[in-house]
């Protein structure tokens, strides 16, 4: 096991792993996220601590030397292709990575050794119970649509569809299995139950643009809005090729009779 495997940084993400129902892609790399030019005019790619593609989330774990001048770290007295030291290079690539990342659709959450159980010198003592409970409200969403919609996304994983960047902007969550495509429409717990769910059906059939039966459309909404959604007859959401899914409180995922 290397030291990487032992890190505070492998422990975090070991433990958003179970937090998020799906394993990340380590060390990632995206084609968009560069460094500065080196010699030749090359651009290396810069990775990310952790990627889970389900999720349309990364997770940087930055330990104390991100926000400190730390000269072990920094090496003051050598320039690296930026033409500052390494600590400044360090800063820089990190506000490049804060900027990219949201612009590029995907959801970025920073996490310091102060979020969780750690010392006075940042190493983290590995309280994993008060460790997992900090990093569920962490990576928590902001509002009840976002929820259902990283519930739905797990959910699909476990079902062997694989979320992919929607063919439609507009699209909440679009996978694939096989030869086939679920294209979807999420919405959360609202006090307009019936107009925001006339609304979701008028978005799904904006999207009816192909006639393919390996095309399927869903409707994935609270336990609140299910009788909402329930008003479109179901020989009508048949013919439609509509699902309907159920989220719950508590955020299991369970599909409509269809």
């Amino acid at each position: 096991m290397g030291k990487r495997d032992e890190s505070d940084e492998a422990y975090v993400v070991d433990l958003c792993n179970e937090v998020l129902g799906e394993t990340a892609l380590t060390q990632h790399k995206f084609d968009w996220l560069l460094g500065d030019p080196g010699a030749g005019g090359r651009q290396a790619r810069l990775p990310v601590d952790a990627y889970w593609s389900g999720h349309q989330l990364v997770v940087e774990y930055r330990e104390l030397q991100h926000d400190q001048p730390m000269p072990h770290f920094d090496k003051p007295d050598r320039l690296t292709i930026s033409g500052v030291h390494r600590g400044e290079q360090r800063a820089l690539y990190d506000a490049r990575r804060d900027t990219e990342i949201p612009a590029h659709g995907l959801r970025l959450v920073v996490i310091r050794p102060t979020d969780l159980d750690a010392d006075t010198r940042g190493r983290l003592r590995r309280n994993r119970e008060a460790d997992i409970a900090a990093l569920s409200k962490i990576l928590a969403r902001d509002n009840d649509e976002d929820r259902v919609t990283d519930a739905f996304r797990t959910w699909l994983l476990t079902k062997d569809w694989a979320p992919v960047t929607p063919t439609d902007r507009w699209t909440d969550i679009e996978a694939v299995r096989g030869s086939q495509r679920l294209i979807c429409e999420a919405k959360g717990r609202t006090g307009e139950k019936g107009i925001d769910a006339d609304i979701a059906y008028g978005q799904l059939l904006r999207r009816m643009t192909s006639e393919s039966p390996d095309i399927r459309y869903a409707l994935v909404v609270p336990s609140s809005s299910v009788k909402a959604v329930e008003r479109v007859p179901l020989h009508v959401r048949r013919l439609l090729r509509i699902d309907v899914y159920e989220v719950s409180d508590d955020n299991h995922v369970r599909q409509l009779p269809s």
